[in-house]
């Protein structure tokens, strides 16, 4: 399988640069897995689609300020850094900008009066550092005063309101990147699922920058994922597992709520509870465990996120599909407008 099979002409100006006032007046492609029909609607007639009995699944991320810019403390030469993965209380490792300077041993500062310094202690095998703060107080709020939402590189607008790149029910801080498909839910459309009497489950998967690398192999198989961490809890795998026993669905909000149940579940379709980290790659040709159906935005060509949703409702399908957006004039990418394939 060619990773140049995913490919998709895409004009610039539908990709989407800034999020619309309200989070659920995105517009909502539905493909439907039975016959391949499409139907084009309004997000909130989400409602229209869920059942008494089903389970949607969230992920509860939550995104850091995890774009710094500080700089060099022998040259003034200025540096960006991407945390990425915390390995210690005080160690991350971190995608550095520019790379070559970025030596070990090389002190980097954050803001004024030495408030955040960071050494590099390490440069890993893809290029990553590993990089040891010195602070005082806590790390958390020092980040919150001078780290930036770590927006993809497609979107140039700036941000301005941090919480626009997080969901409404965005709990346990650790991602480099928003779950985006949850992006378009509000507090009253959650109400109004519930009320439908569909349950709803959250788990937790950590975003990775991994999620958005291209895929630079000429083969799909020899794409290999970065790994990420993730929490299934307890009582939130009984409520799946039991959702699935009652005969309901299990629809998964955004590729990382899927890629987490996935990971997470036996080969006879029971979730299990328990963390760890995951570098699940779905593709084509895989047979789903889990879930029923999937929220999720429009991805870029050729990437892993194209490829999961292809393995759900067929390449061809999906291909069919965007082409129908493109024309349609759909809002692509993070801030983009929804899909819903059940």
């Amino acid at each position: 399988m060619k990773t140049s099979d995913f490919y998709y002409d895409l004009p610039k100006e539908l990709i989407a640069q800034d999020p619309l006032p309200d989070r659920s007046s995105s517009r909502l492609l539905h493909l439907s897995l039975a016959d391949g029909s499409i139907e084009h609607r309004h997000f909130t007639d989400i409602l229209d689609y869920l059942k008494e009995g089903d389970c949607l699944v969230i992920n509860d991320t939550k995104v850091i300020p995890a774009r710094l810019y500080g700089h060099r403390s022998m040259t003034g030469g200025i540096v960006e850094i991407l945390l990425l993965k915390r390995k210690t209380q005080d160690v991350w490792e971190c995608l550095v900008k520019p790379g070559k300077k970025a030596r070990t041993g090389s002190v980097i500062e954050f803001g004024e009066e030495g408030l955040l310094t960071g050494m590099i202690t390490d440069v890993l095998e893809d290029g990553n550092r590993l990089i040891k703060f010195s602070y005082e107080g806590i790390f958390e709020e020092i980040l919150d005063k001078l780290g930036e939402m770590p927006l993809p590189p497609y979107i140039t607008h700036k941000l301005k309101d941090k919480n626009r790149y997080q969901t409404v029910y965005a709990k346990n801080e650790g991602s480099a990147a928003a779950p985006t498909a949850g992006l378009h839910f509000t507090k009253e459309l959650l109400e109004q699922v519930k009320e439908k009497g569909v349950n709803i489950a959250h788990v937790t998967l950590h975003v990775g920058l991994g999620t958005f690398r291209p895929v630079k192999v000429e083969s799909v198989e020899e794409h290999h994922m970065h790994s990420e961490f993730y929490v299934v809890e307890e009582d939130q795998a009984e409520l799946i597992n039991r959702t699935r026993k009652n005969g309901g669905r299990i629809i998964s909000v955004g590729t990382t709520s899927c890629r987490t149940l996935e990971s997470a579940s036996t080969e006879d379709g029971i979730l299990k509870s328990g963390s760890g980290w995951t570098d699940i790659f779905i593709y084509p040709g895989y047979k789903f465990k889990m879930i029923d159906g999937l929220i999720t935005n429009f991805h870029l060509p050729e990437s892993t996120l194209l490829m999961l949703v292809s393995a759900l409702a067929g390449k061809e399908n999906i291909m069919r599909a965007y082409e129908e957006a493109v024309q349609e004039r759909y809002r692509f990418f993070s801030f983009g407008d929804a899909m819903l394939i059940l």
